[in-house]
């Protein structure tokens, strides 16, 4: 099959949580089960508490962690919703394996170690115990102990395998590897994209549509070092690789994004920077049904990789790309998406956008004025509802996409997602027929 459009092998996680034991009795699997909602009903405090304490007691894996998302309170809801639907579904996981890969995937590009999961679990069993005060009876965290040293063993056996096949795939590597910015093109006033070669010359592994880099990076006037993901926004098989970044701007109590700010103001041409290989999940699943690709703001970047990959490789498949923005001056990449879809018969282009200016009026450069909602997709899709829908942007973009095309009767299958911050999904799994 075609480099970066290899359809993923979803069964794949999940046959192997199928093969891996259940360790735990059936009054330890009822106490897991039965306790999971109320770690949900109080995710916001232990998740805050556990970070404290995991911090206070090796400070150097801050760096793992995305500390403005520390701050937004965005990894401590995530970190205890993951925990929560592990528990909920710990005998029967590979019901959740989509939700267990993209974890295992983003704890391979941050090299996340076996050894690190004990610290991790005695962090978090205290918190839980800290938290829930005589709710976590000593039974209550003795079958969560058990239950975490499952999960852990299980994340350790799944990475592992990851590990070694990104090592040893072509142009594959392991840990961090250096790379010079070969240009730096400003998109838009917030939006910079970045084409970067490996600094040893040597071949370049291949990735799938939508996947991503993790750069690693130390700034000056930081305690720690940073750890961000940026989407691959080109197509695999070259000997570059193209991200586009988004400055992030705070307001109030949330401050503003202390790498991506240093990318677009301090980082030049020549610089090097360090990556991990390619990784993610978010990525397409299939070969023959029609492409629907929506994007909102900065989320345009994974899904036009995905553009650029089929252009190149599945010519032939219709393909519609649906973009979201404020206005045109918040519009990246416009002319890029443009060419391609005059280019390719089979490629149709949409744009929304909820605030266009005098400019946008005047040259009427855009098909929809508002929001992506269900009447517009329903009108403008002539392959109905029978395709697969591949969807980033802001949360609130993506759970109002998903609301319609659930409305629509678009099968969860068929619905696929990435999301920037660490919420590793948008609802809750939907019962299995």
């Amino acid at each position: 099959m075609y480099i970066g459009l290899t359809p993923v092998n979803t069964s794949e996680t999940s046959h192997l949580l199928e093969g891996i034991e259940l360790n735990l009795d059936a009054e330890k699997l009822a106490i897991v089960k039965a306790s999971a909602p109320i770690l949900k009903e109080h995710s916001i405090d232990i998740g805050k508490h556990f970070y404290e304490l995991l911090f206070a007691k090796v400070p150097e894996l801050r760096h793992v962690f995305n500390q403005t998302n520390q701050k937004r309170g965005l990894q401590q809801e995530a970190l205890v919703y993951s925990v929560y639907a592990a528990g909920e579904n710990i005998d029967s996981l590979d019901q959740i394996h989509q939700l267990v890969d993209r974890i295992a995937e983003k704890h391979v590009s941050l090299g996340v170690q076996p050894e690190q999961y004990p610290v991790v679990g005695e962090a978090l069993l205290q918190a839980i115990k800290d938290v829930l005060g005589n709710q976590a009876t000593d039974e209550v965290i003795d079958a969560w102990c058990d239950a975490y040293d499952y999960i852990a063993n299980l994340f350790i056996e799944l990475e592992t395998k990851k590990y070694l096949e990104t090592e040893q795939q072509e142009g594959g590597w392991q840990g961090f590897r250096s790379f010079i910015i070969e240009e730096k093109i400003q998109e838009t006033d917030d939006v910079v994209s970045f084409v970067v070669k490996p600094t040893d010359g040597l071949s370049l592994a291949s990735y799938r549509a939508g996947q991503y880099l993790t750069l690693k990076v130390d700034i000056e006037g930081e305690t720690y070092t940073h750890m961000r993901q940026y989407s691959l926004c080109g197509s695999s098989g070259k000997d570059y690789y193209k991200i586009g970044v988004k400055r992030e701007k705070g307001n109030g109590d949330v401050p503003d994004g202390v790498v991506s700010n240093y990318l677009h103001d301090q980082v030049t041409e020549g610089d090097v920077l360090s990556f991990s290989a390619p990784a993610g999940d978010f990525t397409i699943t299939s070969d023959e049904e029609p492409i629907v690709l929506l994007s909102g703001g900065i989320g345009l970047t994974p899904v036009v990789g995905m553009l650029d990959t089929l252009a190149e490789k599945d010519p032939h498949r219709p393909v519609t790309f649906i973009h979201a923005t404020q206005n045109s001056s918040t519009h990246a990449m416009k002319d890029h998406v443009a060419q391609l879809a005059a280019e390719h018969p089979n490629m149709t282009s949409f744009v929304c956008y909820d605030s266009p200016n005098e400019a946008d009026r005047a040259k009427q450069n855009f098909d929809k004025e508002g929001y992506v909602d269900l009447p517009w997709l329903q009108s403008i899709l002539s392959c109905g509802n029978r395709a697969d829908f591949y969807c980033c942007g802001p949360a609130p973009f993506m759970k109002a996409v998903d609301r319609s095309l659930k409305d629509w009767g678009v099968p969860g299958e068929n619905r696929h997602y990435e999301v920037f911050n660490p919420v590793s999904v948008l609802n809750e799994p939907e019962p299995v027929s």
